[in-house]
């Protein structure tokens, strides 16, 4: 035996000691478990008294369920009534119609009626995913902007709203006439790739997503600068990432926007990643000089007690309330008219192969009366607008 110290037989039956105690204690929390999802009367006296000689674990056991029942109910989706969802959205009209600078806030349900999915809902990317379910990967060259994107764009042409600032990285917002001064990308955009060796950073908007190739810390997309020569890189911030180019993620103007608010209309977001942006809650400030906060989402989030109102709605549902409370016509979404096309910049001779992804292509519909339709022979000039596929043109049908 070592001099102050215990033998190695001590050592062992010590540790024999310490995990059947262990193994005690687990059985008896299976016990206690057992007698607790029982109800009252049809306990026997013994297991009564089983509960009154663990009091501690009865305790423990009765907070891990509360929290699960909490967690539960924050996952359920709400609907509010009809009628006390028009009331909220006047409420809402009224806050809109009076905010100085209007900051809107927009996740990913948003763009859910696009068939996007979101990532908390009851369909939702994470939620499958900790149910042990696969999830498909969306065609997100079929998405367009959602009533809510055009809508968010009119109340920006009005001067209602100031600013965006959104989590997506599905470019409908750019892709919904929304001025590019007036986004903030905070997570990319799936259609722009850049080269950071060029000074300023040189932006290239492709019809196509640049993301194919690219992961979690590794972003170049096998495509070079026309100008450089440098390797392109997409602009997602993936989670675990930090954003640290300019464009399209625009911190510096939403930033600037939070500091200037006095209304934020959040949309379609959990905010539980938002949350974690002291900069884009005014935090610094005192409560009663921060923004006015009005929440629309069917689930609960973490600043629900902060909010001046929350509606549960969709919102294609809200936002469509909101705009004939305005009395304001939601514009229609025309890929004939969508900025992309003019932003994009065309593959080079030899890159046709660097993507497999879907192109975007204005063909889907008939240009607007007046408006005729370039021949394909100058789908160079357009700048790749007739991706594999997108050559041919189809009419739409007319919906009588």
């Amino acid at each position: 035996m070592a001099a102050g110290g215990p033998s190695r037989s001590e050592r062992k039956a010590a540790e024999r000691v310490r995990r059947l105690r262990e193994e005690q204690q687990r059985e008896r929390l299976r016990q206690v478990s057992r007698i607790l999802r029982k109800a009252a009367a049809e306990r026997s006296a013994e297991e009564g008294r089983l509960l009154a000689e663990s009091e501690d674990l009865v305790t423990e056991l009765q907070g891990r369920s509360r929290r699960r029942e909490g967690l539960k109910r924050r996952q359920e989706e709400v609907c509010d009534d009809p009628e006390e969802l028009r009331r909220k959205v006047r409420e809402l009209a009224g806050a809109v119609r009076n905010a100085k600078y209007l900051v809107v806030y927009t996740g990913a349900g948003i763009s859910t009626a696009a068939s996007i999915p979101d990532y908390r809902g009851p369909n939702g990317v994470w939620t499958l995913l900790q149910k042990g379910r696969s999830i498909s990967a969306a065609d997100l060259s079929e998405a367009e902007p959602t009533l809510t994107h055009m809508s968010i764009a009119r109340l920006h042409e009005q001067k209602l709203v100031q600013h965006v600032v959104s989590q997506n990285c599905d470019g409908l917002h750019l892709r919904s006439g929304l001025p590019r001064t007036a986004i903030s990308e905070l997570h990319g955009n799936m259609y722009i790739e850049v080269c950071t060796a060029c000074t300023p950073n040189r932006e290239y908007v492709r019809v196509f997503d640049v993301t194919e190739r690219t992961a979690l810390h590794r972003h170049q997309t096998g495509r070079a600068c026309h100008k450089c020569g440098a390797q392109l890189r997409d602009t997602i911030v993936h989670f675990g990432e930090r954003g640290t180019l300019g464009q399209p993620l625009n911190w510096e103007a939403a930033t600037e926007a939070a500091s200037k608010a006095d209304t934020i209309l959040c949309l379609g977001s959990s905010l539980k990643v938002l949350k974690k942006y002291p900069r884009l809650w005014c935090m610094t400030k005192p409560p009663s000089r921060r923004p006015k906060l009005y929440i629309v989402n069917l689930q609960w989030t973490p600043k629900d007690d902060w909010a001046a109102l929350k509606l549960h709605g969709k919102c294609d549902d809200v936002m469509q309330l909101l705009m004939d409370e305005l009395g304001l016509e939601i514009p229609r979404y025309s890929r004939w008219q969508d900025p992309i096309f003019a932003l994009a910049t065309p593959l080079r001779a030899g890159e046709e192969g660097t993507h497999s992804r879907k192109s975007l292509c204005r063909s889907r519909e008939e240009p607007p009366p007046g408006e005729r339709a370039a021949p394909l022979s100058s789908a160079p000039v357009l700048g790749g607008w007739f991706g594999r596929g997108c050559t041919k043109r189809t009419k739409r049908k007319k919906v009588t």
